[in-house]
């Protein structure tokens, strides 16, 4: 990947999932002056991209970098009090585990003492 490359995939990066249009990329992905001098810049760096399957197109001429998976969320553990509510919503909390222990660390309630 050459400089203008890096320099449209940086761009599409502050804007995932969004398709852009090749101005707007020619005109933000450099900056003014290069836009100014060369308005379509970004053509060639666009096509390799497209090329090497970088980047993606949505038929409309406007391009963006293709989603990516996003890794799997960790369940959170939660207080026990807020546990029981949300059981008896009877919604389902994905990123909450609602059957994991009381306590999280296995080590009593935590209330101190000696």
């Amino acid at each position: 990947m050459d400089s203008d490359e890096a320099e449209i995939w940086n761009y599409l990066n502050t804007c995932p999932g969004e398709f852009v249009s090749p101005i707007e990329i020619s005109r933000r992905a450099s900056g003014r002056r290069r836009y100014k001098e060369e308005p379509r810049w970004a053509q060639r760096p666009i096509q390799r991209l497209l090329d090497q399957k970088i980047i993606e197109t949505d038929g409309n001429g406007h391009y963006r970098l293709p989603p990516t998976e996003q890794k799997a969320k960790t369940k959170r553990w939660i207080a026990p009090h807020i546990r029981k509510i949300l059981k008896e919503s009877g919604k389902d909390f994905e990123e909450v585990d609602l059957d994991a222990p009381e306590d999280p660390k296995g080590k009593g309630s935590g209330t101190g003492g000696s």
